[in-house]
């Protein structure tokens, strides 16, 4: 019995401290769609910084692109300002990378920011702001060269 105490007390000595719990930053991830294309953002606290694809936002040529990219960051204003997003857009064209990094985009910066107001002024300016568009590209049939066509008949 002797014995059972003193190894509980050596092993109630060895035993470490509990460390005091670290905050973790707050990082949202969000999801959007766009026919074939897919895209991730990392939103968290920062400078403000965008990175799609380890490419800054700047680099980005074309500007039509750029505004359909940058249209949810410029609708959050000063709420968007000191967030870093980064973004992975993958599959499809450039079109659709363009329309599923602005869903993805615009749902990280409502769910951080928490606002209701904001999510309202998104879905009243355009609603696949922050819902997707479900429309998606129709299977090919087997009796047809493409999804609707089919295959001409000649009698002669």
């Amino acid at each position: 019995m002797v014995k059972a105490k003193s190894v509980k007390k050596k092993i109630a000595a060895k035993a470490k401290p509990k460390k005091t719990a670290e905050k973790k930053p707050k990082i949202i991830v969000t999801r959007g769609k766009r026919k074939e294309s897919v895209a991730r953002a990392y939103v968290n606290e920062g400078k403000g910084v965008v990175r799609i694809n380890g490419m800054s936002l700047d680099g980005i040529q074309s500007s039509y692109i750029k505004d359909i990219i940058m249209e949810p960051l410029i609708m959050a204003g000063d709420k968007a300002k000191n967030l870093d997003i980064k973004i992975i857009a993958k599959g499809g064209g450039v079109m659709g990378q363009a329309e599923a990094i602005r869903t993805a985009v615009a749902r990280g910066i409502v769910e951080f920011t928490g606002d209701e107001e904001l999510r309202k002024s998104m879905k009243e300016k355009d609603r696949f702001m922050l819902g997707e568009d479900s429309r998606r590209v129709e299977p090919k049939k087997y009796k047809g060269p493409k999804a609707r066509a089919r295959f001409q008949k000649s009698y002669r």
